[in-house]
């Protein structure tokens, strides 16, 4: 079964022929290639692209290995150039060249009738060196693993879909895996042979130990707010070593880098301020999250806020933890200085949205627990809370809003609509 991308496949077409370099970025096996090499050229045929007009290599592919030098791919684009019309470049895994890319993307720029399309592994080609390598010609498409809408497509039934979602992820493949056992497997693999492999060799990283420990306390605290002190903490207690601040800081630069977790730092809503530390940490693939711990901890409500997170990612957001500073009186009569959460504030151009994830109210004292953040902001942006619960939304005497996760996940414009 082929699942529909159009999230992505839509940035590619708007971005097509606009003279820069579209890079496709993301976590390996998230599906850039069949983004590219499948479904966008297949559209470009269906809007009249000749075939020969679309010029592709594997650079991972063996039977290529000649291209991945750099004058001779160069000459075998320019060879196949048949006339003065557009020609699409699609150039996967390009950090297999044995030479620096750079010139070679460059110099294919100067070419006026080639729109070109490369992707590459995250290993050895990264979101940091985008913004570097190509001086301002290059034009990043960033592509998540499936969402649930997506990934809901090739289910009959969404609540098994959400069970496996849930607890597998949306890694493509893990589609293609019929039991359980195979989607775990795939997945502890996966981590192990390939991400952390990746990680460690392209960051030189000798001590083993350290890495896998540092990414086991991430995993166990996902969503919670932490900081390399309590991290450093933390790793003591479990392995009776000491990892500096600096490295921890480090290495999680290097997990991230390598799209494996996003950080997302505090901002504090009345005094419009980043806070930097301390942040939260939320994995790009719930399934890979748990397999790194076996599957052991699967608290639903801790993943249920990672996969909202990671949604508003893949919809283009940018999301920040809300800080709300308030005054109470205690009970000795004495007036303190407190501050409340807001899962998500979420930014995209002139929106702005405050998300709470709650897995449930299921009392009068919970509600009001949820809710009482976002009864302190005095704005007029949209309050909303996403609870497992499939219900239909509705809204508070507050104007709070409060949405069931399915509507949330299956309705890219939800937000919008609510």
């Amino acid at each position: 079964m082929e699942i529909v991308r159009d999230r992505y496949l839509n940035k590619l077409l708007e971005r097509k022929e606009n003279g820069l370099v579209k890079v496709v970025t993301g976590i390996r096996r998230c599906g850039k290639s069949y983004l590219l090499f499948h479904l966008y050229r297949n559209k470009l045929l269906s809007m009249g692209v000749a075939k020969d007009h679309i010029i592709a290599l594997a650079l991972d592919d063996i039977a290529n290995i000649e291209y991945r030098d750099a004058i001779k791919l160069y000459n075998y684009v320019k060879d196949n150039i048949k006339d003065d019309e557009m020609h699409y470049v699609f150039l996967d895994e390009i950090q297999m060249m044995n030479s620096n890319f750079t010139d070679l993307i460059n110099g294919l720029l100067h070419i006026e009738n080639l729109d070109i399309y490369v992707t590459g592994s995250n290993s050895k080609f990264l979101s940091s060196d985008i913004l570097t390598e190509f001086r301002g010609r290059g034009d990043e498409i960033r592509v998540y693993p499936l969402s649930f809408a997506e990934f809901c497509t090739a289910y009959d039934n969404k609540n098994e879909a959400w069970k496996d979602y849930y607890t597998y992820g949306g890694l493509p493949l893990i589609l293609s895996r019929k039991t359980d056992e195979l989607k775990a497997e795939y997945l502890i693999s996966l981590f192990n042979n390939i991400y952390l492999k990746d990680i460690k060799e392209r960051n030189s990283i000798k001590t083993d130990d350290e890495l896998d420990i540092l990414v086991d306390i991430v995993a166990s605290a996902t969503g919670s707010l932490t900081n390399p002190t309590k991290i450093s903490n933390s790793f003591k207690s479990m392995s009776q070593k000491s990892l500096s601040d600096k490295t921890i800081k480090l290495y999680l630069d290097h997990l991230s880098d390598a799209f494996l977790i996003e950080k997302s730092v505090r901002f504090d809503v009345k005094g419009k301020k980043y806070i930097n530390t301390p942040a939260k940490y939320y994995f790009e693939d719930v399934g890979l999250r748990n397999a790194r711990l076996n599957f052991r901890q699967q608290e639903e409500n801790h993943i249920m806020e990672n996969i909202i997170y990671i949604e508003l990612r893949s919809r283009g957001y940018r999301v920040d933890v809300g800080v709300v500073e308030v005054y109470e009186t205690s009970n000795s009569g004495k007036r303190e200085k407190k501050f409340l959460e807001i899962d998500f504030i979420a930014n995209k151009g002139d929106k702005k949205y405050y998300i709470q994830s709650a897995f449930e109210m299921t009392s009068p004292e919970k509600i009001v627990q949820e809710k009482k953040s976002l009864t302190k902001l005095n704005d007029f942006f949209k309050k909303i809370i996403v609870v497992k619960d499939d219900i239909k939304p509705n809204t508070d005497e507050q104007g709070i809003i409060t949405v069931g996760i399915f509507d949330f996940l299956l309705n890219d414009n939800i937000l919008e609509q609510i």
